[in-house]
């Protein structure tokens, strides 16, 4: 545990431990060095610089300009000269610093990397700050004369492909290190084993690739996209990053140490950079798609909540309503001092009816922890006439002739509740679709078949408009409906309950409305 003392102490020394971990990756990444000036084709200290002027705004110039200084004094032993050194530090300085201002104005500190869109944002401002940037650095080696004729436009390219790339491999991972809130997301979505085994698998796909580097001549290349796409399609952005990252690490290690000075390492970082903006638009593009499912998942569970409430209060009718009478009657029997068997009876219906309702409450509350189901055998009769009494009132007062078939001699092994919602769900369905009818004209048709195979087929008709086939196609995706005023949530909630079930749910393509589900039957339903 860090002492609070020692903690701000290390916070106001942000300066200080910027400038040295500056002149690390710059002495790490020191290769195929053009001119042996500043001029590398990978540069991920430009990354940490710029998520440095993100946290700390135009405070960071100060401490960026040393850093820029020292790694040229330290690191290429000021090849351009004292002058020109700190001329082209400050030109460095003033450029990232607008390149890090024009990234403060376009993102929160929170929102980077979290869609396609910002991607896209952070790539052009990158792109067109770096370019500038090198033309005004690689001007100033120029008026030094330390490029050679004719190369000017080389040394920029060269110098703005080493910016580029290390901004792009390394500034995600870099700036979700920097936060506190992003360490935790980037620590619960890679470490897991399987982080581990797209890692063995980049180690042995490096190895194959560039076992004999100076020979390898890209050929291969493709095979480093398989550890890209696990990562990013399993780990979303935070998965990209890393492996990303890794890869381009073992790339230039491998050119370091095996002193590869035949080999275009620029074209091979044009490769890389390639390499990471597929692996980051695969992992935001699973982070956007698992957001939504997300989103979705909580939208259903409110419109369950709407469903099973009128479910509930349905439940809780006949119970509450039975409570009402026993006690009435157990003032009654009291006022005629009645203290027998009448009131005993009366008080034990009371606390089983009570009972009843807590039942009902409880199950609904599992329901929305868990989802899981109370089972129990419900006779087919018995869950068409329960649904039945629900609509009749309804279905007169609309002038509807609903007409119910005699069930057949079979239960299902269900969670009544829901079922009873799935029904309700289609009889509500119906109900609408025959609204345009005149009335006497508006029928509805409840029946229940027993399948050959055992399992019983509810199906509900009306004679409403029917389904087409191509809303047949969608009618069960979310937020697809053919009320004005519907969610398009209902049939969505109700396929899950059956299925959760052990059965299905389809709409037939039909002039008039067919809805049916099967539902796995018992033996009997006596």
């Amino acid at each position: 545990m860090i002492p609070p003392s020692l903690r701000t102490l290390i916070a106001r020394l942000h300066g200080v431990w910027f400038v040295l971990l500056y002149l690390l990756l710059d002495w790490s990444t020191y290769i195929d060095p053009r001119y042996g000036l500043n001029i590398t084709p990978w540069n991920p200290d430009t990354a940490l610089g710029l998520v440095y002027w993100l946290r700390h705004g135009p405070r960071a110039a100060v401490p960026w300009f040393v850093a820029l200084v020292g790694a040229e004094a330290l690191v290429r032993g000021m090849a351009a000269g004292p002058a020109f050194t700190v001329l082209g530090a400050l030109a460095l300085t003033v450029g990232y610093g607008l390149i890090g201002e024009g990234l403060r104005r376009n993102f929160s500190t929170a929102t980077m990397f979290d869609n396609r869109g910002r991607l896209t944002t952070w790539l052009a401002v990158v792109a067109a700050g770096i370019l500038l940037n090198s033309v005004a650095y690689v001007l100033v080696l120029s008026l030094a004369g330390l490029i050679p004729t004719g190369q000017w436009a080389l040394a920029v390219s060269r110098f703005a492909i080493g910016d580029a790339v290390g901004v792009l491999v390394s500034m995600p991972l870099i700036w979700k290190l920097a936060s506190q809130s992003s360490r935790e997301r980037l620590r619960d979505a890679v470490w897991r084993w399987e982080s581990l085994g797209y890692l063995l698998l980049a180690i042995c796909v490096l190895t194959a690739v560039f076992g004999h580097i100076a020979r390898a001549e890209y050929q291969h290349f493709y095979l480093l996209f398989l550890p890209v796409i696990w990562a990013a399609a399993r780990q979303g952005v935070y998965g990209a990053a890393v492996i990303v990252f890794v890869l381009q690490l073992g790339i230039i290690t491998l050119v370091k140490w095996t002193d590869a000075a035949d080999i275009s390492v620029a074209d091979l970082q044009m490769l890389d950079a390639v390499l990471a903006l597929v692996g980051f638009f695969i992992g935001i593009v699973v982070d956007e798609r698992r957001q939504v499912a997300d989103e979705l998942k909580q939208t259903l569970r409110l419109a369950a909540a709407g469903e099973m409430a009128a479910a509930l209060a349905h439940e809780l009718n006949q119970p509450m309503t039975a409570l009402s009478a026993y006690g009435k009657a157990c003032q009654h029997l009291l006022a005629r001092g009645e203290t027998g068997p009448l009131l005993a009876g009366a008080i034990e219906r009371m606390i089983a009816e009570s009972g009843r309702a807590a039942e009902v409450v409880r199950r609904l509350r599992d329901f929305f922890r868990t989802g899981a189901l109370r089972l129990e055998a419900v006779p087919a009769e018995a869950l068409l006439s329960g649904i039945t009494e629900q609509f009749s009132a309804q279905c007169g007062e609309q002038g509807v002739e609903l007409a119910v078939a005699p069930a057949p001699p079979v239960a299902v092994l269900a969670d009544r509740l829901q079922v009873e919602l799935v029904l309700r769900n289609l009889l509500a369905n119906a109900l609408d679709s025959v609204a345009a009818r005149p009335p006497g004209e508006r029928r509805i048709a409840l029946s229940a078949a027993r399948l050959d195979d055992g399992r019983l087929r509810v199906t509900v008709e009306d004679n409403g408009a029917g389904v087409s086939e191509a809303l047949a196609r969608r009618l069960f995706e979310p937020f697809v409906s053919s009320k004005a005023s519907g969610l398009g949530l209902g049939l969505v909630l109700s396929r899950a309950i059956v299925e959760a079930h052990g059965g299905s749910l389809w709409a037939e393509v039909a002039s008039h409305g067919v809805f049916r589900f099967i539902l796995p039957a018992l033996e009997s339903g006596e």
